[in-house]
């Protein structure tokens, strides 16, 4: 039975095709102008940009230049790339530049979709951002694309890890700029911590297109970029703690995996009470005193370590490190660490090297990032499922693009086993049957565990070909990938999103030539040795059709439908045949949270033998909803964090701004006078208040916070005793002699001189008091969920206590600038005691890259091999001879 909406949708077309209509008369209008771009010149379709860019110059909207620009791009690629873009390609630029999210399939050329509306928004002069989730992906898009770009006249820069700060600058002023998320971010954050506007990088955030908007945008929204500095050390209590945890049993704590959240019985609780106590870390009777706070933390690490987190799904261990997996794309994230003392606590568990805590000097999330551009697009090849979450957060509208070619990939039915053993006996067969008859196979697993374990029973079986594709295996990736449409090839993948690299049927020829002819001088023997490539590539494509396409077949269901249609997604590229099927058991994760309990026994009932599985489109929706519940549940989890750290962002904006225009001012006097005036002013009323009686004022004590505040010894007791007087009169003589004061400091050391000590004083402070307040806010959020059982709202309390705390920071800020500015001097040259060059201390610089990992240190000491040279090094600084070790812990032991 059909029901009226798809009827409807037959009539009339779904919402969807009804908005992709509306570009069809634009698309026949970009047409209309391809025969004379055809007939110009290259320097005269070059020229083209100057016009634009001269008509946006002269006020006329980006936007109404949409059809000559996109043409003018489509030319310019059959010239530089010889590719052209398809109808539906416009389409998907117009959607882009429309600031949507365009979702096309894999294989429809997102990459080349990409260059229209960029070189559009790029002729404004304010720069065009192409966000891509790695280094490689960054490189490879940039450098393919740029010959588009700059055959039209425009400049290109490319944002990766281990870049200058000059490097940097002159990537962001180029005309479009290739950078991953990562990159973005911390170049924002490391700019709101420099002292002068020439040092920053970044230029604005005019338009940007995100790639695998999806990955960025939703899988990493609740990630937030953290730039940091190391605290004490406190290694020992980590490991002291994680010992007692295995002496506990499952009656001990309460374990929630749907939430993912776990906490201690009562029982539980006495017992831990008893055994740290025993071991002399527990401070009074309870646990829970206030004392104790920092043992409770590091023991409900230590529990979640143990009951939350898996080796290999949730990390490795490489290199004497715990390396976490992100769990949407299964690949390494080196570098990155869970905060808060929970990468600590798995480091314990692991028996690996504890690092040292972080002190958090600077953090953004995606969410907040991505939000200061004024127009943003995205593209991925699923979004749809998540539409709802990008409209809310992101104001992003979902737009279905349609495929080149008709989409020719069979997706069939799940097939549901009782056992997981039943489910992989079954999909090792078929994974056998397919490769036996030439067909290339592409498996794909939710963890290296389970591809491991898979690959393992292939071989036992007597299947030798195939290869595996996970976070072990990151080098290799983009090989692996591009030849796993080769006729009976088997790849195992652990997740597949984000890939940057198409499955072509016969395989890529030209990563093959790459590969195989990388050490082959250019001559007429290479030329020979490519064509004979790509004629077997092409006789391999025709046997992989033949075979049926591409077969994706998975081993189970993740709680993301989004995750399950990206590798779907792998096959039936550009028209090609292909097929996909889920394999599933009762005792997935996602089925067994779900209540898979029920239907074990239903399906008892029903007589379903061993090595039977049961196949109905029924199941496939029951799924769907489970899929559909997890996705919700997540949405709000997200939509809550951002409700939180939106308070913290609009005081980050504040604060950021404030030094901006601190930076940019060109005296800073008045405002520091502002700031001294109001410290006195608040000085007076904290120690003579309104209307009270002379004998109620505190003379001694505000006579203490002048000299404190002011650096001035007041005779305030003998001013109080004068006949009449009042705090009005007291607070002007206070303000007379600072003011006295402070001129003649900028008399003595020049206004410029003064101007910079000012600027210099007030950013470093301003700094110093931001990171405090930081810590300050996290620990706010750790405790507020508490006022719920108050019946208070958590999060009202977290914004009236985090104004609160902000405006006592302001306080800070001026009393400390006021105290810092009253006491410098400056020491001129010839009265500086010299320092040697053995005197100097060991100086290090580094930022570890959260998608590559690398470490840029860099270090400058006299001689790293002689010790005698390094002078004094502090005991928690890193050693001078590089070993990456703080001092003491390398050649401090035996200093």
């Amino acid at each position: 039975m059909v029901s009226l909406g798809g009827i409807a949708r037959k009539l009339l077309g779904s919402s969807n095709d009804r908005v992709v209509r509306r570009f069809e008369p634009f698309v026949r209008e970009i047409n209309a102008l391809e025969p004379s771009l055809a007939a110009l010149s290259d320097e005269a379709l070059r020229g083209r940009t100057d016009e634009f860019r001269a008509q946006i110059a002269a006020g006329t909207p980006v936007d109404d230049l949409l059809v000559p620009a996109f043409a003018t791009v489509r030319e310019a690629a059959k010239r530089a790339l010889g590719m052209r873009h398809f109808d539906v390609q416009m389409i998907g630029g117009m959607v882009l530049n429309r600031k949507s999210i365009a979702e096309m399939r894999t294989g429809e050329g997102k990459t080349l979709v990409a260059t229209l509306p960029v070189y559009l928004n790029a002729l404004a002069g304010k720069g065009a951002h192409v966000v891509t989730v790695n280094d490689y992906l960054a490189t490879r898009d940039a450098e393919w694309m740029a010959k588009v770009y700059r055959f039209l006249g425009m400049s290109v820069g490319i944002i990766t890890h281990g870049l200058s700060d000059d490097q940097r600058r002159a990537a962001y002023a180029c005309d479009i700029t290739y950078a991953t998320n990562n990159e973005l971010g911390f170049d924002y954050l490391r700019d709101n911590m420099k002292y002068e506007r020439g040092q920053m990088v970044q230029r604005g955030h005019h338009f940007a297109i995100v790639d695998e908007v999806d990955s960025i945008l939703i899988d990493e929204a609740r990630t937030p970029l953290i730039i940091s500095g190391p605290l004490d050390d406190r290694s020992d209590l980590y490991k002291t703690i994680d010992a007692f945890i295995p002496q506990l049993g499952p009656e001990d704590y309460e374990l929630d995996e749907k939430q993912r959240q776990v906490s201690f019985t009562e029982d539980g609780t006495e017992k831990l009470e008893r055994l740290l106590e025993s071991a002399g870390h527990l401070v009074g009777a309870s646990l829970y005193d206030i004392e104790n706070v920092s043992i409770v933390h590091h023991v409900n690490n230590a529990l979640k370590a143990h009951t939350l987190f898996q080796r290999d799904k949730d990390y490795i261990v490489r290199n004497d490190e715990i390396v976490i997996i992100d769990e949407f794309t299964g690949r390494m994230m080196p570098g990155r660490r869970y905060s808060e003392g929970l990468h600590q606590a798995l480091e314990a568990k692991e028996g690996v090297t504890v690092q040292p805590e972080n002190q958090t000097l600077a953090s953004i999330t995606f969410q907040n990032y991505f939000r200061m551009y004024e127009r943003l697009a995205g593209m991925t090849g699923t979004a749809s499922t998540e539409a709802s979450e990008f409209g809310d957060i992101y104001g992003l509208d979902v737009l279905e693009i349609p495929t080149n070619l008709p989409v020719k990939r069979i997706d069939e039915d799940d097939e549901v086993y009782r056992t997981a053993d039943e489910k992989f006996k079954a999909i090792a067969n078929e994974i056998n049957e397919a490769a036996g008859r030439g067909q290339p196979v592409l498996v794909g697993t939710t963890s290296i565990e389970k591809s491991e374990m898979l690959a393992e029973r292939l071989a036992k079986g007597g299947l030798k070909n195939f290869q595996v594709l996970n976070a072990r295996y990151h080098e290799q990736e983009a090989y692996i990938v591009a030849q796993a449409g080769v006729p009976g090839a088997v790849t195992i993948a652990t997740n597949m999103a984000g890939r940057g690299t198409d499955i072509q049927l016969g395989g890529n020829a030209d990563m093959r030539i790459e590969h195989e002819l990388k050490d082959m001088p250019e001559g007429p023997e290479r030329t020979a040795a490519e064509a004979a490539i790509r004629t077997d590539i092409q006789r391999l494509k025709e046997k992989a059709l033949a075979a049926g396409g591409l077969y994706v077949l998975a081993t189970e269901r993740h709680e993301s439908r989004r995750i399950d249609n990206q590798l779907r997604g792998r096959s039936g590229r550009q028209g090609d045949p292909g097929r996909s099927k889920f394999f599933l058991s009762l005792q997935d994760d996602l089925m067994r949270i779900f209540g898979s309990d029920r239907m074990d026994t239903m399906l008892t009932r029903l007589g379903l033998k061993e090595d039977e599985a049961i196949v109905h489109p029924w199941i496939n929706k029951a799924l769907e909803k489970a899929q559909k519940k997890v996705e919700a549940r997540n949405f709000d989890i997200r939509k809550n964090l951002l409700k939180y750290d939106d308070v913290m962002n609009d005081q980050r904006r504040v604060i950021f701004e404030q030094r901006l225009e601190l930076m940019d001012a060109e005296g800073l006097s008045e405002t520091i006078t502002d700031m001294r005036h109001a410290t006195i002013e608040a000085a007076v009323a904290r120690h003579i208040p309104e209307r009270a009686y002379a004998e109620q004022w505190q003379t001694a004590e505000l006579r203490e916070e002048c000299l404190e505040l002011l650096n001035l010894d007041l005779p305030i007791k003998e001013w109080a005793d004068e006949e009449g007087i009042d705090e009005n009169d007291i607070r002007e003589r206070i303000t007379k002699a600072a003011d006295a004061v402070f001129a003649e400091k900028t008399e003595r050391f020049g206004l410029e001189t003064m101007t910079y000590i000012e600027r210099s004083v007030v950013l470093q402070t301003i700094d110093l008091l931001w990171r405090e307040h930081l810590v300050n806010l996290d620990h706010l959020r750790s405790v507020v969920g508490f006022r719920g059982y108050a019946q208070r709202d958590p999060l009202n309390e977290y914004k009236s206590e985090g104004f609160e705390l902000f405006e006592t920071m302001l306080g800070h800020l001026r009393e400390r600038t006021t105290a810092q500015l009253m006491r410098v001097e400056i020491v001129r040259p010839d009265e500086q005691p010299s320092q040697q060059e053995d005197d100097l201390p060991f100086m290090t610089a580094h930022h570890i890259d959260a998608t590559t990992g690398e470490d840029d240190a860099t270090g400058v000491s006299a001689d790293n091999e002689d010790p005698s040279l390094w002078g004094p090094v502090g005991r928690n600084e890193p050693c001078p001879c590089g070993s990456g070790k703080r001092f003491k812990h390398c050649h401090g032991t035996f200093a």
